[in-house]
């Protein structure tokens, strides 16, 4: 079917009453139902960022009929925008702005922003998918993981933790964690009941053992804890600096960052959530022992900055130290039924020693690897290819793709059931086949200013989202 002819079809169903596409979801007034946002900093001399989509079916960001050249989010006033957290199923997305630290919220179905739900420079920064909390890292001095509490008026609480640099939120929006910079240390808050809070009212003294702050001070309505063994014993880690949640939210797998960071060794850990909720009186359990824990932890030699969680099968990405002293990329891939490595270590594109990379699963079993400052590691400095994209496939285990240099790789979309993902690299938009990871033409998708981020808008699952 011809492009005219789609989209002939989506305004004569909007125009007889029908006004959803699939899964009830309400089609948009472009009328476009595969849309890719792209967030856009520094569009033009007065504006300091945009949030811009086209149409993913075509790779095009004007309408069929040249009505409208272009497409953008309305409402939106954030600054540099960095990072999109998209949540399709939900018709939402949350866009953080490193400009002036917003976190603005856009309404898919409706395809505009309203103010932002949070504003503080963040380091890290989440909404739960039910965008009843956000947390955040914030890196004012002192820093603080910041709580909204949107179910109560939009109540903010920042609870101490110095050197705070990342925060991982489960997709059930029950669990957060808080990882330090150069700590073996893992953190997570909790909610207080109105008991908590006249107990814990008369200071530190009154504080649960493992609770390093509780605000507000004298009326305390939220409490952080350090993670410990039932003994009372701090759980250590080795460098840990982000958490995968199981598909059933019952497991999060910390990640210790190791070498890379400063510390000894990568690994993966596995531990309960259950003892971690922090909604009032819903935790269970406890953490396990320090033995326990050593116990079921997995090495991961080749590094473990970042993972993604596909089943029963966990890639683990990070950077190894290599012999003359540089860092190299490298893909591990574990498997969880067995807490085993299923494949050892794989060469891929370098990247900033402890940085968040981009992942994301796509069609054709392919994983997308995207890096930062790919000049700084093993592979440009022995002249040998250094781009900041990998492709990766998930059914031979082998490496198909290893893009030349573009620039650092900053955001991946995947456009499931179009074989094809979106990328912003080296601040412009570029799109790559799934099947053999060629490069498609994007001169109709092209920006103005630097693009930073995309997202799937149209995600069949709130699974199809960058894991940064």
């Amino acid at each position: 079917m011809s492009a005219t002819g789609a989209l002939a079809i989506a305004a004569a169903l909007a125009g007889c009453g029908s006004t959803t596409y699939f899964a009830g979801r309400t089609l948009p007034p472009s009328g476009l139902v595969n849309r890719v946002l792209i967030a856009v900093q520094n569009p033009s001399s007065i504006t300091k960022g945009s949030l811009e989509f086209v149409d993913a079916n075509y790779d095009v960001r004007f309408s069929y009929d040249s009505k409208t050249g272009s497409y953008s989010i309305s409402g939106y006033s954030g600054a540099l925008p960095t990072s999109i957290q998209s949540m399709p199923e939900e018709q939402a997305g949350a866009v953080y702005g490193s400009g002036d630290g917003s976190l603005s919220l856009v309404n898919y179905a409706k395809e505009s922003g309203g103010s932002a739900a949070f504003t503080a420079l963040s380091s890290s920064v989440f909404i739960t998918r039910n965008q009843s909390y956000i947390f955040a890292a914030t890196q004012a001095s002192p820093r603080t993981l910041t709580i909204v509490d949107r179910t109560v008026s939009n109540a903010t609480v920042s609870l101490g933790l110095p050197g705070i640099y990342r925060v991982s939120v489960n997709p059930g929006g029950s669990v957060a964690l808080a990882f330090v910079e150069n700590s073996n240390f893992v953190y997570y808050p909790r909610k207080l009941s109105s008991a908590q809070t006249v107990a814990y009212s008369g200071g530190s003294s009154t504080w649960p053992k493992a609770a390093t702050d509780c605000e507000p001070f004298n009326a305390p309505t939220w409490c952080l804890f350090r993670a410990q063994s039932p003994d009372g014993t701090p759980l250590s880690f080795d460098r840990p600096v982000k958490a995968i949640f199981s598909a059933d939210g019952g497991t999060a797998y910390v990640l210790s960052c190791g070498v890379e960071c400063g510390g000894s060794k990568s690994s993966v850990t596995p531990i309960p959530t259950a003892p971690l909720i922090f909604l009032t009186g819903q935790q269970s359990g406890n953490l396990p022992t320090t033995a326990a824990l050593a116990s079921s932890t997995i090495n991961i030699p080749g590094g473990a900055s970042n993972a993604l969680l596909d089943s029963s099968t966990l890639y683990v990405v990070g950077q190894e130290k290599m012999p003359d002293g540089l860092f190299g990329g490298h893909l591990t891939v574990v498997n969880l039924s067995t807490n085993q490595i299923e494949v050892p270590a794989v060469s891929i594109s370098d990247g900033a020693p402890g940085a968040v990379s981009r992942m994301i699963l796509a069609d054709d079993n392919t994983l997308w690897i995207g890096m930062t400052k790919c000049t700084n590691g093993e592979r440009y400095n022995t002249n040998a290819s250094y781009g900041c994209l990998t492709m990766y496939n998930t059914s031979t285990n082998t490496v198909t793709l290893l893009e030349s240099y573009l620039g650092d790789l900053t955001g991946i979309a995947a456009v499931t059931g179009k074989h094809k993902i979106y990328v912003a690299q080296g601040g412009q938009v570029y799109i790559y086949k799934t099947t053999d990871g060629t490069s498609m033409d994007n001169q109709y998708v092209t920006v103005t200013g630097t693009a930073w981020d995309v997202a799937y808008m149209d995600g069949i699952t709130d699974g199809n989202n960058t894991v940064y």
